[in-house]
């Protein structure tokens, strides 16, 4: 069975439509059985998570026959926002645990959320680093045009708390949604730099360089997952947080670069 990422979308609207529009089912519920006799399970996961969570996704369907993993990345803040207003979803991963504080607090989510990886700020610069950044006091130079998330989200909240830290103030001149929106800013060529996960400057491969960020130390992101409140589906997609949890996840994560909670 193959599985379906599905992008998110700012708006609940817009995203519970895309979900449903994309998901090849007869239902547009989350957790719902099609007229197949196939089963969604649709996870909510910040965009940091791309890469880990396609390939575990991949085996929880093989380890599940006739469930259909449903994956829609954004930024955290986004994914709450999208919940909160009636998005169907039945798990929810964040970048931090401040937005998971958020869904629990509004009652988004189910039991104590459970901490699976962390994940720290680097420099990231295009291939050849044209304009010649070294450090993170660099990135402040005149001229240096540098993309950073916005506030909001864990990864600008991230990049404040690194700013705090060495004392540095940063002027960027763009603030991104999402971490893999500062990093397409990265390698089309649109940015000189970028703060993004260690993770996703690694999943970029040739196309950017990493500059050493050792105040990165300062500001260390855990990544926490939960089961979402009223999911149709709760045994299934508990049984997701294992996997993620699990062996197997775990060494999944670890691949891509997030190290231990």
């Amino acid at each position: 069975m193959s599985r379906r990422t599905v992008p998110a979308l700012a708006a609940a609207l817009a995203g519970a439509l895309l979900l449903g529009g994309c998901s090849g089912s007869s239902s547009d519920t989350a957790g719902a059985s099609d007229a197949g006799g196939s089963t969604t399970l649709t996870v909510f996961a910040a965009a940091s998570l791309k890469s880990s969570f396609e390939e575990i996704a991949t085996d929880f369907e093989a380890d599940h026959p006739g469930v259909d993993v449903q994956l829609s990345f954004a930024g955290s803040s986004d994914l709450v926002t999208q919940i909160g207003q009636g998005a169907p979803a039945d798990v929810l991963a964040t970048a931090d645990t401040a937005t998971m504080d958020q869904a629990v607090e509004q009652e988004l989510v189910t039991g104590t959320p459970q901490d699976f990886a962390t994940n720290t700020l680097t420099i990231a610069v295009p291939a050849g680093n044209p304009a010649g950044i070294t450090d993170l006091a660099s990135l402040a130079e005149p001229g240096v045009q540098l993309v950073l998330c916005a506030p909001q989200v864990p990864c600008g909240r991230a990049a404040e708390k690194v700013e705090e830290s060495a004392g540095v103030t940063l002027s960027p001149v763009s603030e991104e949604q999402s971490v893999t929106d500062v990093l397409g800013k990265v390698t089309s060529g649109e940015a000189d730099a970028g703060l993004v996960y260690v993770t996703d400057a690694a999943s970029a491969g040739d196309a950017v360089e990493q500059i050493d960020l050792p105040e990165a130390k300062a500001a260390v992101n855990t990544y926490p997952l939960a089961v979402v409140a009223g999911t149709s589906q709760e045994e299934l997609a508990t049984e997701f947080t294992q996997e993620v949890l699990g062996e197997r996840g775990q060494e999944v994560l670890a691949a891509q670069g997030f190290q231990a909670p």
